[in-house]
């Protein structure tokens, strides 16, 4: 061991990671004229990381943004050819920042000051709008239209544009919250449009298990869809009251896709794993009214803060108690935990499309007021989602397609006359159909040569998978497969014996500690959580000191206790036992074979 440890390199390069900040940063609170709240917290204009509110009440926008998806055009009446061109391109390249998705705010000059067109003007402008939409294969739907003055209006739209190896944009989004928040019932509400009986009756479809129907808690990853289609309509009961996932999704141009996740502390490592492990785009804290927030209320949102994942948060049963004091509760949280995040109560239309068309910016949290009961509030919501885009840069999910594939294995199934199938994500790079690729590490750490034969996402096949999307895979019939567990990856098969993956034992992070009651040393036993790996593992060494406690950093070396796992330099880890919790970046790795070669 001591041998081995000597590996461990305390003068490893510094690679990013930032220090844990100052839990009581500056941060405002959030407002709402309905709400006794500060006044000044919705003021949302001003900051580098400000958030552009489009509200046409207020006469005025703010100037066109250079970058990012809205685009301001006073009117566009019979345009030039040479003009279509270059509004088709401008239109392309606001697409591509969206990730498919741009808005467009209609009669406004790039100034933002709010002229309105005539009735013919304003429909000559959408009739071009549709035009150069359908040019690039996109689709347009008008979010809202205002009379302003003298017969004049404005418009906002929204231009989408389903890349063409998908059937639809996905957005994924982890449901979290205590036990008694309300979460499947609220799930159930939006996914069957059917308000609950004010006893749990809309939760009972979203169980998998008896005991869950008993008790009426979640104990494992639920997943349940919200479909759009290109007018804004949710499919789910738009045809019919039985659509499955398979129907919902080959009819939606937007797929929202929801993890239900537990809520009692028993499951909470089932619950990090799922956070850790299905990388969502974003997470939805659902907080009770009744209840307020509580202790799993504060766990889960510093989960969320250590992944670095956006969040917006719902306050459910609204019907039986006044939200304001979880309002003002949720706003001294947000300012202890979230440091500087700023509470953001949507209260009519124009707020939700902004917070959504905007996506949720680091420093904004949304929060809606909702009954499952009454309905109030869901509305909101739904055009929320409608118009909130996948959370990642363009030049970043191009960067990620470019590197070597790496599936992460979350979960195994067995399916008849098919085999076992895996779920999970792509990490990275681009997964086809009948590729060769390498399923590991094995418990000696090497890999195992297999085929993909199928792949399916949203329960519907497809011949490729990109960068950030989760996907099932099966594998080519009758041939050998090893014994397989959540926490794999799949490779590719590469034909040079250098580049040959293996697993490994031992890695070394750069590691924060959040919280713990005393103090962190060398034999300190942790869950682990690194992608979709989930294993316990012993502190083994501590670099410039013996301990470590509440908010103190150091280079720390780690060994799983079971079996070794594909760990690579740069991947993110949260650890945490009982209260404990501590996140990191792995800074180092010691491969099997290499290991054992020294």
């Amino acid at each position: 061991m001591d041998s081995f440890l000597s590996l461990f390199d305390p003068n490893q390069p510094d690679d990013g990671f930032d220090e844990e900040q100052e839990l009581n940063g500056n941060s405002s609170g959030g407002s709402s004229s309905e709400y006794e709240i500060d006044a000044n917290a919705n003021d949302l204009t001003n900051g580098p990381n400000s958030m552009i509110i489009i509200d046409f009440e207020q006469g005025a926008l703010p100037p066109e943004p250079q970058l990012g998806n809205v685009e301001y055009k006073l009117k566009l009446v019979n345009p030039s050819k040479q003009r279509f061109e270059h509004l088709v391109t401008q239109m392309k390249w606001r697409l591509r920042e969206g990730h498919g998705e741009a808005i467009y705010e209609i009669g406004v000059s790039d100034a933002g000051h709010l002229q309105g067109l005539s009735d013919k003007e304003m429909n000559a402008t959408l009739t071009s709008l549709k035009q150069m939409a359908h040019r690039l294969g996109a689709s347009t739907s008008v979010l809202r239209r205002k009379t302003i003055a003298a017969r004049r209006s404005v418009a906002e739209v929204l231009v989408r544009k389903i890349p063409d190896d998908q059937h639809n944009i996905e957005v994924r989004v982890a449901v979290l919250g205590g036990a008694d928040a309300g979460k499947s019932t609220l799930l159930g509400v939006l996914t069957q449009d059917e308000l609950d009986n004010g006893h749990g009756r809309a939760r009972l479809n979203m169980f998998r298990h008896m005991h869950e129907i008993q008790s009426g808690r979640t104990s494992c990853i639920s997943h349940e869809t919200l479909g759009f289609d290109a007018l804004g309509n949710i499919v789910n009961y738009k045809y019919n009251e039985m659509m499955t996932a398979e129907e919902i999704s080959d009819r939606s141009s937007k797929l929202v896709t929801f993890m239900d996740l537990a809520g009692h502390r028993r499951y909470m490592r089932t619950t990090v794993q799922a956070l850790s492990g299905y990388s969502p785009h974003y997470a939805m804290l659902v907080v009770s009214a009744g209840s307020g927030c509580n202790d799993t209320t504060g766990e889960h949102l510093a989960i969320v803060r250590a992944l670095d994942m956006p969040f917006f948060i719902l306050i459910t049963k609204t019907d039986i108690s006044s939200p304001d004091a979880t309002v003002q509760e949720l706003r001294q949280l947000l300012t202890t935990i979230g440091c500087r995040k700023v509470p953001f109560v949507v209260s009519n239309t124009d707020e939700a499309i902004s917070a959504g068309s905007n996506q949720v910016y680091e420093n904004i949290v949304p929060i809606f007021c909702v009954s499952n009961v009454t309905g109030t509030g869901l509305n909101l919501v739904t055009k929320f989602l409608y118009v909130l885009s996948p959370g990642i840069s363009n030049a970043e999910k191009e960067r990620l397609e470019l590197e070597s594939c790496e599936f992460q294995v979350d979960e195994i199934f067995r399916v008849t006359d098919v085999g076992p199938v895996v779920g999970g994500l792509l990490v990275q790079g681009v997964l086809t159909e009948n590729m060769p690729m390498k399923i590991g590490p094995l418990s000696d750490g090497s890999f195992h040569a297999v085929t993909v034969h199928s792949i399916h996402r949203n329960k519907a096949p497809c011949r490729v998978v990109r960068a950030g999307q989760s996907a099932s895979l099966s594998f080519t019939p009758d041939q050998e497969l090893p014994p397989l567990r959540s926490g794999m990856v799949l490779l590719v098969n590469s034909n040079n014996p250098d580049d040959e993956p293996f697993g490994t034992y031992f890695f070394q992070a750069k590691v924060s500690v959040l919280f713990h009651a005393t103090a962190i040393y060398v034999g300190f036993q942790t869950t682990v959580h690194i992608g979709s790996i989930r294993q316990t593992a012993v502190i083994r060494g501590i670099m410039g000191g013996e301990r470590l406690g509440t908010n103190d950093c150091a280079s720390v070396m780690f060994e799983f206790v079971g079996h070794p796992e594909y760990v690579r330099p740069g991947m993110r880890i949260l650890f945490r036992e009982g209260t404990s919790k501590g996140i990191g970046v792995v800074t180092q790795v010691f491969p099997v074979n290499k290991s054992r070669a020294k």
